[in-house]
């Protein structure tokens, strides 16, 4: 029996970083995770799919040299050293994670992590049923997996999930890709800029449907034009697996569809990790697949506590690893700790082009607080974008009409996921237009566009 007063189960993004702050804090601190350390984000997600779409944004690149005055020809591509490197980034982070474990004295043990029960204030943990631990703090990260939707169902070679598109042996020349969240809109990219006839069906009446709906509309706009078909307001009804193809039957406007492909890729979501952990022995509630919690990641079972994919959404990295460190210093009992504002997580799609957002979009601004001013600035009119060859994109910023607060800020375009960021630091710091006018934009530079977004929403926009 070990004694350790934070356990954390998954080593994911929000699990390591939970170690580390619960370390930071003088807390002797354990994490079990049954894989690979770094979770699915750093080994099968976040980072791997990063690598993957900077090559198709190499590839694409190659075939623009004309524009830049280079000439090259007879480009091609080794499949399987895309591949390579994309799992060789990986590798190289969850070997750092490790480290940072090392660094700051976290415990590792590897297996699967079950409750065992509790005795006083005390939870009992048992991994891979011979090794058994206890702490007044558990912490739950334990991800989440690709949903299953009951007929269409991933085998691994025909029908992939996220892992399995990111590792295929081959390099299809169609793709079928049910879903237009971020994971299904970055595939389709991938495999479109690296040549693939790319088809998309949502079953909602547009593609990134969380997205504001003008920024849905340009994307779907700017993908179209590089040769994805995309069908909205669509049901895949059936799959009929050949033995080296698909033939896929979906309905859209009322009109039955049939497209024959190399691969599918299933990306309708996620359903949390709660199977198997001994849940029922607790008070902890799951609903809908992912387990219920307070402002501060607490659960109904006290001492135990859950962040990540396994709780509640968004379903971010970035959203997790926020988690762990406000769950941990709660614990502490920090009088700097605070619950977080989801309406202050930025979420990104790292496709081409990349798509970036925080905040209320234009329509839930409108409902919530009726009286908004929107502002908006073209790519076309900033001299960087222009310069870079990007000159397709757009910085929307919405604000409350009478208060001046920055309620919502939306972007299509070149690293609009790099430059999302100001917006966020403004919206935590409370920003009105004012503070955002006042600031300082170095030239040129994409973030420009930000500035001038916000004149714009208050009539005093410069450059177009």
């Amino acid at each position: 029996m070990a004694d350790y007063d934070v356990v954390i189960v998954g080593g994911g993004p929000g699990g390591y970083v939970a170690a580390i702050r619960a370390s930071q804090l003088g807390f002797k601190t354990a994490v079990i995770e049954k894989e690979q350390m770094g979770g699915i984000c750093l080994n099968w997600g976040c980072i791997p799919t990063k690598a993957l779409l900077r090559t198709s944004e190499i590839h694409h690149l190659l075939h623009s040299l004309g524009s830049y005055g280079f000439k090259a020809e007879n480009i091609s591509f080794d499949f399987k050293k895309v591949i390579e490197r994309s799992r060789s980034v990986a590798s190289q982070l969850a070997t750092g994670v490790r480290h940072l474990m090392k660094k700051n004295k976290v415990t590792i043990l590897e297996g699967n992590a079950q409750i065992k029960g509790r005795q006083g204030t005390e939870i009992e943990l048992i991994v891979d049923g011979k090794t058994t631990l206890k702490a007044p703090h558990v912490i739950l990260a334990t991800g989440a997996r690709a949903r299953q939707l009951p007929g269409l169902e991933s085998d691994g070679k025909l029908i992939w999930t996220y892992r399995e598109a990111m590792v295929p042996e081959k390099m299809p020349n169609s793709l079928l890709v049910i879903g237009s969240g971020a994971i299904g809109i970055e595939f389709a990219s991938f495999y479109r800029l690296m040549g693939a006839d790319v088809t998309v069906v949502e079953v909602l009446d547009r593609i990134l449907p969380v997205e504001d709906k003008e920024i849905s509309t340009a994307a779907r706009k700017s993908f179209e034009k590089q040769g994805i078909k995309i069908h909205t307001g669509a049901v895949v009804k059936s799959l009929k697996k050949n033995k080296d193809s698909v033939v896929a039957t979906f309905e859209s406007g009322g009109k039955s569809q049939e497209i024959t492909v190399d691969r599918v890729i299933s990306a309708v979501g996620i359903v949390g990790n709660t199977e198997n952990l001994g849940l029922e022995k607790t008070k902890v509630k799951v609903e809908k697949g992912h387990i219920v919690t307070d402002e501060w990641c607490a659960t109904a079972e006290p001492g135990i506590y859950a962040i990540g994919d396994v709780a509640a959404g968004p379903w971010l990295a970035h959203k997790a690893s926020h988690e762990g460190v406000l769950c941990v210093e709660k614990i502490k009992g920090l009088k700097t700790a605070h619950p977080m504002k989801k309406e202050n997580i930025p979420g990104c799609t790292y496709s081409y082009p990349q798509i970036a957002s925080v905040g209320l979009t234009e329509d839930a601004a409108k409902a919530l607080r009726g009286d908004i001013k929107v502002g908006r600035f073209p790519y076309m009119a900033n001299g960087k974008a222009i310069a870079m060859g990007e000159p397709e994109g757009l910085v929307k910023t919405i604000f409350d009409g009478k208060t001046g607060e920055l309620l919502g800020a939306h972007m299509i375009g070149a690293e609009v996921t790099e430059l999302i960021q100001g917006f966020c630091l403004a919206k935590t710091l409370e920003a009105t237009e004012q503070e955002i006018i006042q600031t300082i934009f170095p030239h040129p530079t994409l973030s420009e566009m930000m500035h001038e977004s916000v004149l714009d929403a208050f009539g005093q926009v410069i450059h177009f």
